[in-house]
C-alpha cells in the first residue's frame, strides 16, 4: 500500500530531506502512523506542515510519529508538531511520539516542549494510549495542577483558556483535555 491509498495525494510533493511514510492503525478510529526518516528544519517544515494537514483534512486525529529516522529536528520542526497537536486537540485527537533519537530528544528537552507531547517507546503503547483515552470521560479534568514549563512554578486552572504564568509571566493556554501548551 502507498501513501496516497492511505491519504489521497499526499505524495503529490516530495522532498529528499524528509520521507513520510504512512501506515493505518487497525482497531483505534482514525489513527495513522507517520514513519519519518531525515530530518526537520527551517526549509522543509513548510512541506512538513502541508503533508500532515492533508493527513488531518482526510479524518486522521490520532497521529503516531515514529521518529526511529530522524536525525535532526530544528527550533522550527518542534513548531510543527506544536501546530499539528493544536490542530487534532479540538476534533478530540492527539498525537505520540515514539523513538525519538537522544540528540533530537534533547531539542525537545531544551526547548522546554518535552512534557506537552506524549512520548512512548514502543508502537504498542502508544496505540494502548490511544485506546484508553478513546474510553476515558474528560469531564472530571478541572481543576487542574500543574508546573509552568518554563519555571516550573506550580499552576492550577479552574478551566480551559489562556492565561499568564503568575511568575514568569509566560502566556499558556490549556485545552478542554487539560493539555497545556505555550501561547
Amino acid at each position: 500500500m502507498n501513501n496516497n491509498d492511505v491519504v489521497p495525494g499526499f505524495d503529490e510533493e516530495k522532498d529528499e530531506s524528509l520521507r513520510i511514510k504512512l501506515q493505518r492503525v487497525t482497531g483505534v478510529d482514525n489513527c495513522l502512523v507517520l514513519h519519518l526518516s531525515g530530518y526537520i528544519d527551517t526549509y522543509n517544515s513548510n512541506f512538513f506542515q502541508k503533508r500532515i494537514n492533508r493527513a488531518v483534512e482526510t479524518g486522521f486525529i490520532r497521529l503516531i510519529f515514529h521518529c526511529g529516522g530522524l536525525n535532526y529536528v530544528s527550533s522550527t520542526g518542534i513548531g510543527s508538531f506544536t501546530a499539528f497537536l493544536k490542530a487534532v486537540k479540538p476534533r478530540g485527537g492527539d498525537l505520540v511520539l515514539l523513538e525519538i533519537q537522544p540528540k533530537v530528544y534533547e531539542v525537545f528537552q531544551l526547548l522546554g516542549f518535552s512534557q506537552f507531547f506524549n512520548i512512548r517507546d514502543t508502537l504498542q503503547d502508544a496505540v494502548e494510549h490511544f485506546k484508553k483515552n478513546a474510553a476515558a470521560p474528560t469531564s472530571d479534568v478541572f481543576p487542574k495542577t500543574f508546573r509552568c514549563p518554563v519555571c516550573s512554578t506550580k499552576l492550577r486552572a479552574n478551566r480551559s483558556g489562556r492565561f499568564r504564568c503568575s511568575n514568569c509571566k509566560t502566556i499558556l493556554a490549556i485545552d478542554q483535555t487539560g493539555q497545556v501548551f505555550l501561547g
